[in-house]
């Protein structure tokens, strides 16, 4: 692969491209952008923005993306979660629908952009890992929650509180319930009918689309409107201008935390979404760090072109896969579609019900909810069922930036509990074998009272180095019979950091104060290189360094054995293994 196909992955698919491929990218690709229709305007609604903005952000990004992505049937373009993201930052800088506020959205984009394209170059993929699948699910669920229950206001016709917390919007809408608006409410109700039902009769059928067009329909013929049915009005046409972001806004120092939190849930979402279908395709390979530039280049060039924060959806990706999307193709044919209804078609939107934009998002978000991944943690792993749940119920109380920080902190703390006391296991020779098992998980295995034969199954860093010294210690003093050797199996021990290293280094003098000779064996290329580099092989003794347990134990008891000098001679020479 050449470095152009490497920065720019069109060059690699596009002169490779088939005739074959043409109608499943042309099917594909009108189906998403009939879906996108009405689904970009929901979700913009979600983002507190007029609906066209979510048409300008279906266009421009899908082409980036096309020509930046590894993806082949990945669709960026706006997604329910960032666009409550986006309502929940800058509701609290301005009033929604303004032109402070859209001004701010743009910038968000911009500015989210910026950052992963940055984390993409200097190839800083791997940060997003601190977002752990029981966070996401538990953030997802409680966002879906959010996402779905804010749409009550246009659901039911009436004033409802728009907010991040569950509580305060039940409470709200349970005491206006007498003011519902029937006409409003059966024609939402009806929306969901139609797009559940027509995903039950064939996944292929627009049903958004469908929910739309009756609406509308239904809305015009009778008037609804002049009985207080709520409905989108005028939509501006055109395409999106190509105009910078206002930097003058102000409030800059507090987007950048928001936009960073967004560019991170943005590319989890995207990159999860695009390996799911990598795996089911298997003819290509999704790229961690050019995704990563290639959703930046998206947004930041969107932004150009009045675009707020995109990523790529599941529900739309899942559909260009089903629909037989080869290339990115069929995502530019989307693009188009959709700027094609922003120069000729938007007048046909005037009277579409704001209740049937908000049974699409109800619809879309519910399935964002995975009771089904709970349940399994709550099988599998109670600490990692913990949580996704507090990470959930801090969501659903505090919003979502709250909770997905909780979450993050928590699995870090979690990731660094496990690395403290690390699993530590005492060894011994399963009978008329070579191999050695944990004395407390397997009967009957040779031991030898004078011997301490330990393995530790982490790295040994900071964090756990006193634990480990703490452990010899205490077996030491407990041990019946005197301990003359502690053997110590390093093969799962991948990384030494300066702390653990002193923390040998002391460990070797209070055994040496006991007269108990420490004897290491299995020790990986890096760890020797360490040791190597700090003295530690000199302090320890070349002597002292075996190339297996086998060898070791058979050293000490006196049986015959391969000489180890000699793998110590090679490893001075080759540094490697």
């Amino acid at each position: 692969m050449s470095r152009i196909q490497k920065i720019l992955p069109i060059a690699e698919w596009l002169p490779a491209y088939k005739k074959e491929y043409i109608n499943g990218d042309l099917f594909a690709g009108l189906t998403v952008g009939v879906m996108l229709i009405p689904q970009g305007m929901a979700y913009a609604m979600i983002a507190g923005l007029p609906p066209v903005y979510g048409l300008y952000a279906s266009i421009v990004p899908q082409i980036i993306y096309a020509m930046f992505g590894t993806s082949r049937q990945l669709s960026v373009a706006p997604v329910a979660m960032d666009s409550l993201l986006v309502a929940a930052g800058v509701s609290v800088m301005a009033t929604e629908g303004t032109e402070a506020y859209i001004t701010l959205a743009i910038l968000v984009a911009f500015f989210m952009g910026a950052f992963q394209l940055l984390l993409g170059i200097f190839r800083l993929g791997f940060i997003t890992s601190l977002l752990s699948k029981p966070v996401i699910s538990g953030f997802t669920s409680a966002a879906a929650l959010i996402i779905g229950l804010n749409q009550l206001k246009y659901l039911m016709g009436i004033e409802i509180v728009k907010s991040n917390r569950v509580i305060d919007i039940i409470i709200d809408a349970a005491g206006k319930l007498q003011f519902t608006h029937l006409i409003t409410l059966a024609i939402g109700i009806a929306g969901i009918v139609i797009i559940k039902g027509a995903k039950k009769i064939h996944k292929a059928i627009p049903g958004a689309l469908l929910a739309v067009a009756l609406g509308t329909l239904v809305v015009y013929t009778f008037q609804l409107n002049e009985d207080g049915v709520s409905i989108v009005q005028t939509i501006p046409e055109g395409l999106p201008a190509l105009q910078l972001p206002d930097f003058s806004a102000g409030k800059i120092a507090d987007l950048i935390p928001l936009a960073l939190t967004i560019s991170v849930v943005a590319f989890m979402e995207a990159y999860s979404v695009a390996k799911a279908i990598e795996a089911k395709k298997r003819n290509y390979k999704v790229k961690p760090n050019q995704e990563l530039i290639a959703l930046g280049a998206s947004n930041l060039v969107g932004a150009l072109f009045q675009s707020y924060p995109v990523t790529g959806g599941f529900s739309r990706s899942a559909v260009n896969y089903q629909s037989g999307a080869h290339t990115p193709l069929a995502s530019i044919i989307s693009a188009v579609l959709v700027g094609l209804t922003l120069i000729f078609l938007t007048p046909l939107f005037y009277f579409l019900p704001t209740a049937i934009l908000a049974s699409v998002i109800m619809v879309a978000v519910s399935g964002l909810i995975d009771f089904g991944y709970a349940r399994q943690l709550w099988h599998d792993s109670k600490v990692e069922f913990v949580l996704l749940l507090v990470t959930f119920l801090v969501t659903l109380h505090f919003s979502m930036v709250p909770g997905i920080v909780t979450g993050i902190v928590l699995s870090i703390l979690v990731l660094l509990y496990r690395a403290a006391y690390p699993h530590i296991a005492r060894l011994g020779r399963i009978r008329g074998h070579h191999e050695f098992r944990n004395v407390s998980r397997f009967r009957d295995l040779e031991e030898w009272e004078n011997m301490l034969i330990i393995r530790v199954d982490a790295p040994l860093t900071f964090v756990n180095v006193q634990n480990f010294k703490d452990y010899i210690e205490n077996s030491i003093d407990k041990s019946k019979a005197p301990i003359n050797y502690v053997v110590l199996d390093a093969a799962p021990i991948s990384y030494l950091d300066a702390t653990a290293t002193q923390g040998l280094k002391d460990l070797l003098e209070f055994l040496s104060g006991k007269d108990i000779q420490f004897i290491i064996c299995d020790v990986i290329g890096p760890v020797r290189d360490t040791m190597r580099t700090t003295g530690l092989i000199d302090i320890f003794g070349e002597e002292n360094i075996y190339f297996n347990l086998e060898e070791a134990v058979a050293s000490i008891t006196g049986q015959p054995t391969t000489s180890h000098h000699e793998y110590a001679l090679q490893s001075n020479i080759s540094g490697k293994q």
